[in-house]
C-alpha cells in the first residue's frame, strides 16, 4: 500500500508539484526514512541523504571524526582512487559534494533525472563498500588538517589557550561562556578503529533521510526499496547534550585581529530568551527590524558604515542575536554610541509599529521565492526535517504572518533586559599609530648617531 501511494503521488505530479510544503515521505522495514518530492522542472533530480551525526556528538578532542569519515567516504571503490570514484559520478552526468555541520552529515547529489537510479546505487555503493585503509585515513588527516588551517604549532595551542589569538567575535564570546573549543580540533590521534566505530554505530538506516527532489521516476519507490533495504539497521545512539552556558564572559573586550589596518568591526550580542511561543519566526522578524534600523542609522543618517548587519547565531543549546558593523578604526566610538542611542530607544519606546509591519509583510512575501528550484527545495527539506508531519512541512509563511506586533515588543524588551556583550575586532595598529612609532624609532635611531657622531668629535679633539 505504501508504494502504491508513493506511486500515485508520482503520476499525479500536476496536483502536488506547487504545493512545496507537501511530500511523500516514509519508513522502509530497517528505518530509513524517505522523503520523495516530484516538481514541475524536467530532466534533473536533487538527491540528498542525511545522516544524524556531526560535530556536536563528539568531544572537542574528538569532534573532527564525522568530518574524517565523511571525506573517507569520496576515497575510492574496489581498489581505485578518487579520482576513479569522480570520474564515474561525470559519466553520469552528475556531481556531488558533501557537508557536517553541528547536527548532522549530508551527501548531495545533483544528476539528469533519466540517471538518478545510477546516481543513487553508486551513493549507495559509497557506504557500503568503501575501504578504511591505513592510507586512505592518513591522507584525509592531512586533508582535514589542511582546511582547518594547517599544522596547530605548539605556539598557536598556546596563543589559543591564553586567549592572545583573534578569533571571531561570535565564537570568541562562545569560546569565554563555554560553548565552543578553546582549541582548533586535531585529528592526529583519531585512528581507523574510531571511524570504523563511527560507521558501524552512526551509518544505519534508522540514523538517516533520503530525499529525493525533482523530475522523479515513476519506478523511484520500487528501486529505493530493492537497493536500499540491504542497509542494516541498528541500535540507535543517545546523542551527546549540547553544552550550556558554564562561564562568565567579559561584558566587552576588544579582539586583535592582524598587525596593522585602519578597519575594525563592532558587534553587540545578545543571548536570546526564550519565548512562551513562536520563537523562531518571531526572532527572525527582530533580525529583519534591527539590520534595517541599524542600516537607517550607522548609513543613511550618519554615514558611518556601508554594510552594518544583524545576524543569528547557535552554540550549544544557546541562541544569539547581534548587531554589526564594519567601520574606520577611528569611527568605532561614534558607532557604538549611535548603537546604544538604538538600543536605548527600543528600550522606552519598542518597535515602530508601520516599520514592523512592513518588514514583516516583506518577510512573507519573501517566501514565495526564497526557494528556487530543486535544489533549494531538497536543502529546505533537509535543514527542515525536524518539522515534517503527516506528509508535511511547517508553513514558515504563516507562523511570521502570525507574529504581532505585540509579540515582537515582549521579545525585544526581554532580549535588551541584559546589557549583551560589545566585541571590537581591530588590527594592533593603525597606519597613523604606525607612522608615529616608525616616526619616534627614526627620531630614536638618529638622536642616538646625532650622540655617536658627538663623542667621536670630542674624542678627536682631546686627540
Amino acid at each position: 500500500m505504501r508504494y502504491l501511494l508513493s506511486l500515485l503521488l508520482l503520476l499525479t505530479l500536476p496536483l502536488h508539484a506547487e504545493d512545496r510544503l507537501q511530500a511523500e515521505g516514509y519508513l522502509l522495514e530497517n528505518g530509513l526514512q524517505v522523503l520523495l518530492k516530484p516538481t514541475a522542472q524536467r530532466g534533473h533530480v536533487s538527491i540528498r541523504l542525511v545522516v544524524g551525526v556531526g560535530f556536536d556528538d563528539f568531544s572537542c578532542a574528538d569532534q573532527e571524526l564525522p568530518h574524517l569519515l565523511e571525506h573517507l567516504f569520496f576515497s575510492g571503490l574496489d581498489g581505485g582512487d578518487e579520482a576513479e570514484l569522480e570520474t564515474r559520478m561525470q559519466a553520469l552526468g552528475g556531481e556531488w559534494n558533501a557537508f557536517t555541520g553541528e547536527s548532522d552529515t549530508a551527501y548531495l547529489i545533483e544528476a539528469p533525472a533519466e540517471r538518478q537510479r545510477q546516481a543513487l546505487d553508486l551513493l549507495l555503493d559509497v557506504l557500503q563498500r568503501t575501504r578504511l585503509t591505513d592510507a586512505n585515513v592518513a591522507e584525509v588527516k592531512r586533508i582535514v588538517q589542511r582546511e582547518s588551517g594547517g599544522h596547530y604549532s605548539h605556539l598557536e595551542r598556546w596563543l589559543d589557550r591564553q586567549d592572545l589569538v583573534g578569533r571571531e567575535a561570535h565564537q570568541q564570546l562562545a569560546v569565554e561562556l563555554g560553548l565552543a573549543c578553546a582549541e582548533r580540533p586535531q585529528v592526529a590521534s583519531l585512528g581507523r578503529d574510531r571511524l570504523e566505530a563511527l560507521r558501524h554505530d552512526w551509518y544505519v538506516p534508522n540514523n538517516m533521510t533520503l530525499i529525493l527532489v525533482g523530475d522523479l521516476d515513476p519506478l523511484l519507490p520500487a528501486h529505493i526499496e530493492r537497493r536500499f533495504s540491504d542497509l542494516v539497521e541498528g541500535p540507535q545512539m543517545e546523542r551527546r547534550a549540547l553544552p550550556h552556558v558554564r562561564h562568565q564572559a567579559a561584558p566587552r573586550r576588544t579582539l586583535r585581529q592582524g598587525l596593522f589596518g585602519e578597519s575594525a568591526k563592532l558587534h553587540w550580542i545578545f543571548r536570546e530568551p526564550a519565548l512562551d511561543s513562536a520563537d523562531n519566526p518571531t526572532w527572525e522578524l527582530l533580525r529583519d527590524y534591527l539590520e534595517w534600523a541599524l542600516y537607517r542609522r550607522l548609513r543613511i543618517e550618519r554615514g558611518l558604515s556601508y554594510g552594518p548587519w544583524s545576524e543569528r547565531r547557535a552554540y550549544g543549546e544557546e541562541s544569539f542575536i547581534s548587531l554589526n558593523a564594519d567601520l574606520e578604526r577611528g569611527d568605532v566610538g561614534r558607532a557604538e554610541r549611535v548603537m546604544a542611542e538604538l538600543l536605548d530607544e527600543l528600550r522606552r519606546d519598542g518597535l515602530d509599529p508601520a516599520t514592523f509591519e512592513r518588514l514583516k509583510a516583506a518577510a512573507v512575501a519573501r517566501q514565495a521565492w526564497a526557494i528556487q528550484g530543486d535544489s533549494d527545495l531538497a536543502d529546505h527539506y533537509w535543514y527542515a526535517l525536524g518539522d515534517f508531519e503527516d506528509g508535511r512541512f511547517g508553513d514558515d509563511k504563516a507562523r511570521l504572518g502570525a507574529v504581532s506586533l505585540d509579540q515582537a515588543n515582549r521579545a525585544i524588551q526581554r532580549l535588551l533586559e541584559r546589557p549583551g556583550y560589545l566585541r571590537i575586532e581591530k588590527p594592533w595598529l593603525g597606519f597613523t599609530s604606525l607612522y608615529g612609532l616608525a616616526g619616534g624609532l627614526s627620531l630614536v635611531i638618529l638622536m642616538g648617531l646625532a650622540l655617536g657622531l658627538r663623542a667621536r668629535l670630542r674624542r678627536a679633539n682631546r686627540g
